[in-house]
């Protein structure tokens, strides 16, 4: 991977260096401008949600944000510590809510309890990972501040096709998660029938053979 890295770095100076420097210098300069207020457009964003979410934890409201998901988290996820799943519910309202790098820290959180202090990533970890990743989102937050931001006209248009494109990605990969699981387990369950069947002994078969 490095070397993919360190390959477009060498193409792109020697490209900038033999062809239309200033723009290219120009380019760079222009690009750096649009990143740095983008980036405090975002930290506008998340300030404000980031907030909001430490008043729902100082209130208790993410336990009973818990106990109301409490049904779709057993069911995913299996039994948790209560800590843990106050950290899913968490993380999923955050992404319900559209704010995907405000839900980090609950999903690093969570990510610890669902290890149970194993070297090895459990179905539980694989479940979570499903779900920030395709992050089914009913008030995309995050992309309509962008939008507003970049001065758009109606920029709560995305709202339904958000909708709809999330949650087909995220029925789809809960799916095959599941499916894999299920697979993995009777894959395991009939590896351990048939270590447990009986094996021949090779006394008798050598008597046998002898006689």
């Amino acid at each position: 991977m490095n070397f993919v890295w360190i390959s477009f770095i060498v193409v792109g100076l020697g490209i900038m260096l033999f062809k239309n420097v200033d723009i290219a210098f120009s380019t760079i300069l222009t690009g750096s401008e649009k990143a740095i207020a983008l980036t405090l457009k975002l930290w506008a964003i998340y300030a404000v949600w980031l907030g909001i979410l430490k008043i729902v934890e100082d209130t208790g409201l993410n336990q009973k944000i818990g106990k109301l998901l409490n049904p779709i988290i057993n069911k995913l996820f299996g039994k948790t510590d209560p800590e843990t799943h106050n950290q899913i519910a968490i993380n999923i309202t955050s992404n319900l809510l559209g704010m995907g790098n405000a839900c980090t820290p609950s999903g690093i959180k969570a990510m610890n309890g669902l290890s149970k202090g194993q070297d090895v990533i459990t179905s539980g970890m694989i479940m979570l990972m499903i779900l920030n990743t395709s992050s089914l989102q009913i008030l995309p937050t995050t992309v309509i501040g962008l939008r507003v931001a970049a001065g758009s006209v109606n920029p709560n248009d995305i709202i339904f096709p958000t909708l709809f494109a999330t949650f087909v990605s995220t029925f789809s990969g809960i799916m095959l998660c599941k499916l894999c699981e299920k697979f993995k387990n009777k894959r395991k369950k009939n590896g351990k029938s048939k270590s447990a069947l009986p094996q021949p002994d090779a006394n008798l078969e050598a008597k046998h053979i002898y006689k």
